[in-house]
């Protein structure tokens, strides 16, 4: 098969399309030929060397965490999918970034649904899931999700709604219909947010999410009334001084699928297309942050 690899850590010219082995199908898991992938900030991070000290590479290396295609076989155990049907889901910690893809947590593309949209759908509502489980039942709580509009933060909003809480989530002013739409009451981010906050929740904030480590972590805190109501997706730097609970994405097809029954009103955010043959620029442009969405790659 041919897939974008990169044979030692650098910048994103580091990355180019060859040929590569096939991957080999495990039990409990689906192989799939790739119409697209989601390009994750793990990704970037991971060939630019800044996380080699957790997670060492094998080189060469196959970026991607998700994707989405066509059940090519179904591995020992799998009843759920058959071959030819549309799945999205999570593969390893990198190797999706090719034609053929083994998924280890995957869900069916719901109609409503693009490729490039369910491309979008995996490793996003995995970590909104592992933040909502992490803070336990939620119903009839009120909770804050900072960066409520981004990829994350849109899955959080969505799903915490369906649990029956009630949602405030931070955007820019320009991306508040999105945290609207998906049923959460919006507010600006930044200086004041506590403010803007109690304007909005006069009955204060239980709980909640950080998914922008946008540099807030501690007034979070402070709006929450404490460290052990707040998790973070995203600032895992000041999250260990502040005794702030970290999330991490597990690979779990029943999260997909939370997100799947939500897909009437819940469409993850796609901002930029490109093919495949241009991941580099794809990988400069999401180092670079504020994408409002998703990057896809296209393969063909």
């Amino acid at each position: 098969m041919r897939a974008v690899r990169y044979h030692e850590y650098g910048p994103a010219d580091v990355m180019r399309i060859e040929e590569a082995p096939d991957p080999v199908l495990a039990p409990g898991a689906v192989l799939v030929r790739v119409e697209a992938v989601s390009v994750n900030p793990i990704d970037w991070k991971l060939r630019a060397g800044l996380a080699r000290d957790v997670v060492p590479l094998d080189f060469p290396v196959v970026p991607g965490r998700d994707a989405a295609g066509v059940v090519q076989a179904v591995g020992e155990g799998v009843t759920d999918v058959a071959v030819g049907d549309r799945v999205f889901g999570l593969g390893g910690v990198q190797d999706t970034y090719a034609e053929l893809a083994v998924l280890t947590a995957y869900a069916p593309v719901p109609a409503q649904w693009s490729a490039n949209e369910a491309a979008s759908a995996g490793l996003a509502p995995a970590t909104a899931m592992g933040a909502l489980t992490a803070l336990g039942d939620i119903a009839g709580r009120t909770l804050l999700v900072e960066g409520g509009a981004g990829a994350v933060g849109a899955a959080v909003v969505a799903l915490a709604v369906a649990r029956g809480a009630r949602v405030v989530g931070t955007a820019r002013v320009s991306e508040h219909a999105v945290v609207e739409q998906l049923g959460g009451v919006p507010v600006e981010y930044g200086d004041g947010l506590a403010d803007r906050v109690a304007s909005v929740a006069s009955g204060g904030v239980d709980l909640v999410v950080d998914t922008a480590a946008s540099g807030s972590l501690a007034e979070l805190v402070r709006i929450a009334g404490g460290p052990e109501h707040v998790v973070t997706v995203a600032d895992q730097q000041r999250a260990a001084g502040l005794g702030v609970t970290e999330v991490w994405a597990e690979n779990r097809s029943e999260w997909l699928r939370a997100a799947v029954d939500l897909a009437d009103r819940y469409t993850p955010r796609v901002a930029r297309e490109l093919p495949w043959a241009e991941a580099a620029e794809a990988h400069r442009i999401a180092e670079r942050g504020s994408t409002g969405g998703k990057i896809v790659l296209t393969v063909r």
